[in-house]
């Protein structure tokens, strides 16, 4: 397949594992020069072994402004941004702390919008460019043991929906998808976890 991309620049972050990985080898594949950050130097260089093209690891935690920071120092300009990187858990309402809330904002919500309030403009101003926000299935139906969850990937849509009102008659797109569960290392991890026999 060729979209055409050959030569242009794409930051995907959770891009070590699951969608992320999948989307950056897509786009590592079609000639874009990809950025993979995350916080595991040793699980990025292992997904940097395993995709062909040109590759660039940032190490860095993005559920922290300093982290987001760090990535934009290192990459200033991109022309795709996929807001990737996310954090779930099952837990019963009662028992999400305000430190669990507020975890979940930081990396599942302001992660994304402190690298779309860097690059979003820029690509504006460029009059090209693609901002993507994987949200869930459960920022439409929230399932009742993943609210903090749920309530983190409805602000996405929200936030994508809101920019993607900015771009009119611009190049640019800002889009959110909302997959279902995917298979991924995470989520075997997950689903072990879980007591179905209670």
């Amino acid at each position: 397949m060729d979209l055409q991309l050959k030569g242009k620049k794409a930051i995907v972050t959770g891009g070590s594992a699951g969608i992320g990985l999948a989307v950056a080898r897509f786009l590592a594949e079609e000639g874009v020069e990809v950025t993979i950050p995350g916080r595991d130097t040793k699980k990025l260089g292992q997904t940097i072994a395993q995709l062909r093209g040109a590759l660039l690891s940032v190490e860095t935690d993005l559920g922290t402004a300093d982290g987001a920071k760090r990535l934009i120092d290192q990459v200033p300009e991109t022309d795709i941004l996929v807001n990737n990187l996310g954090i779930y858990e099952s837990k019963n309402f009662a028992d999400i702390s305000d430190e669990d809330w507020l975890r979940y904002f930081e990396v599942n919500l302001l992660g994304g919008i402190r690298l779309a309030r860097h690059y979003f403009p820029r690509m504006l101003k460029r009059n090209s460019g693609r901002v993507i926000f994987v949200s869930s299935e459960a920022g439409a139906e929230t399932h009742p043991d993943m609210i903090h969850y749920g309530v983190t990937k409805t602000g996405q849509v929200v936030v994508a929906r809101g920019l993607a009102e900015m771009t009119k008659g611009t190049k640019v797109t800002v889009n959110s998808v909302l997959p279902g569960p995917t298979r991924s290392e995470a989520n075997d991890v997950f689903i072990q976890s879980l007591d179905f026999h209670t």
